[in-house]
């Protein structure tokens, strides 16, 4: 049996830089919570087809996870990857919440493709790893440098490791979940031509919590999606208290500790 964490990642900052070709653009600190993950594993068991245990209710070709095994089927080409997944299942002891802004879907698609990688010996890069990630989704990239603390811009897709001391993260999570879909919509109809895209680039440069102490707090400086998140779901609005932030397009607020 394999074994791997995926860990869930909390957005320090997060701003939109702009829309191109049907998405956005942004500028953001993306932190790896240490004490938040799901666990996947390779379970020995004969399948005659991809298998995946631990999800309730989600199509399997529409899991992150599935998406990630027929990329990294598609780019190899390594019939060693097949015949793996028919003598293992994958099974997902998922804790991070869904539709939280916590990336747990695209963490568990980051975490499979380097697990994967591993035991299969593809001898795939962790540059080209990162590139099958991006055609899952915009946060997988960042997953699969798993680093600590990184600088994330483009489309997610330019990653940066950014070197800071590691942060102890507390969590409050309402009964409320983000469609992240709708939250991106949202902006674009109702903020995207207000923005300032270069006001925080000196941010890149800054360590975590010294963004937060520079805008006392304020969640909705911090993130750009919060602002979008209040107006399409108005009832989050009755959720938040002084010093809690806002991770990427919601519904989860987490502080600094100590």
């Amino acid at each position: 049996m394999y074994s791997i964490k995926a860990n869930a990642k909390v957005n320090i900052y997060l701003k939109i830089t702009g829309h191109q070709n049907g998405y956005h653009t942004l500028n953001s600190r993306f932190i790896r919570v240490e004490n938040l993950y799901d666990t996947l594993q390779f379970v020995p068991a004969k399948c005659t087809t991809f298998t995946l245990e631990g999800f309730k209710n989600v199509e399997i070709k529409n899991n992150t996870i599935y998406k990630a095994f027929i990329a990294l089927s598609n780019y190899s080409g390594n019939l060693e990857l097949l015949d793996f997944f028919y003598n293992h299942k994958v099974v997902v002891d998922k804790q991070i919440p869904t539709m939280a802004g916590l990336g747990g879907g695209s963490s568990d698609a980051g975490a499979f493709l380097r697990l994967a990688n591993e035991v299969c010996n593809l001898g795939i890069s962790v540059d080209e790893l990162a590139k099958i990630g991006s055609t899952i989704g915009a946060d997988v990239p960042f997953f699969v440098y798993n680093y600590p603390s990184a600088n994330v811009s483009g489309f997610g897709e330019i990653i940066e490791a950014y070197d800071e001391e590691a942060l102890n993260i507390e969590f409050y999570f309402p009964k409320i979940g983000c469609d992240t879909a709708l939250v991106y919509k949202t902006f674009k109809e109702n903020i995207l031509t207000s923005i300032t895209p270069y006001k925080y680039q000196h941010w890149r440069d800054i360590k975590s919590i010294d963004i937060i102490k520079e805008v006392n707090g304020d969640a909705r400086e911090l993130n750009d999606l919060y602002n979008a998140a209040l107006i399409a779901y108005p009832q989050l609005a009755t959720k938040s208290t002084n010093g809690w932030l806002f991770s990427g397009s919601g519904s989860s607020f987490f502080k600094i500790k100590d």
